[in-house]
């Protein structure tokens, strides 16, 4: 069976009703009353999902403060930017996470150049993010029976209506999104009064850091998320897109 047919098998461990009430409570409360939520409902089997874009590294901080053993994983494209390999090595000097998980593509760029042509993010983004992120993303969901993004509403109308606790269709889990009210602002403003690590990128003009291809720096004026796949009709890489 593939991945998406073993997900697609699984329950949801939480009924409707459980994840609508949580929503409810947890709306106003602070991202790291949700977190302590997270991981007293669901152990070992909820996970934080990191790009250690800003609003991750953050989320890290809190998780890591809270419990030092909780479960981070990060999807490895082989193509991400120096310095978000930079800030991913500055978290595991400063907090030591002891449990800091890899997800890297089935295939290698060289075998993903000989199926589909060289350069496939050049013609066919879609497809490329499928190998090379949403495949291991599932890969990293199975076992797990909820996850933590980092998702806020104002980055994108994709995400305008995200509840800080949601039912997640596609990958048949528990989404929790302790930001997801948060500005911009705020974000910065925790990074800086706490001192986290952060992308040195997002000073340079870049408010949504992606792989190398397809990131690009964003203009004054520009929506956030322009600077990801110019000149495509796509927003999302997959991984928080509704089934």
């Amino acid at each position: 069976m593939s991945n998406q047919q073993l997900l697609e098998a699984k329950e949801i461990s939480l009924t409707q009703e459980q994840i609508a009430s949580a929503a409810e409570q947890f709306e106003h409360a602070s991202p790291q009353e949700l977190l302590r939520y997270g991981l007293e409902t669901f152990g070992n089997t909820i996970a934080l999902a990191c790009s250690f874009g800003a609003e991750d590294v953050v989320l890290v901080d809190m998780l890591m403060k809270i419990n030092p053993s909780a479960k981070i994983f990060y999807l490895d494209t082989d193509v991400l930017f120096p310095e978000t390999y930079a800030v991913r090595d500055a978290i595991i000097e400063r907090y030591q996470p002891q449990q800091l998980i890899q997800y890297s593509p089935l295939l290698s760029l060289q075998e993903q150049k000989a199926q589909y042509g060289a350069e496939l993010w050049g013609f066919d983004p879609n497809s490329c993010c499928n190998i090379r992120k949403v495949e291991p993303l599932e890969r990293a969901l199975l076992p797990l029976k909820a996850w933590i993004t980092g998702i806020r509403r104002d980055q994108a109308p994709t995400r305008a209506n995200a509840k800080v606790v949601e039912s997640d269709q596609r990958f048949r889990l528990v989404k929790l999104n302790p930001l997801a009210s948060w500005t911009n602002e705020q974000v910065w403003d925790y990074i800086k009064e706490n001192n986290v690590p952060y992308n040195v990128l997002h000073d340079q003009g870049y408010p949504s850091i992606g792989c190398i291809h397809c990131t690009r720096q964003v203009k004054p004026g520009e929506d956030p998320r322009a600077g990801r796949w110019a000149g495509f009709q796509k927003t999302e890489c997959g991984l928080h897109m509704k089934n």
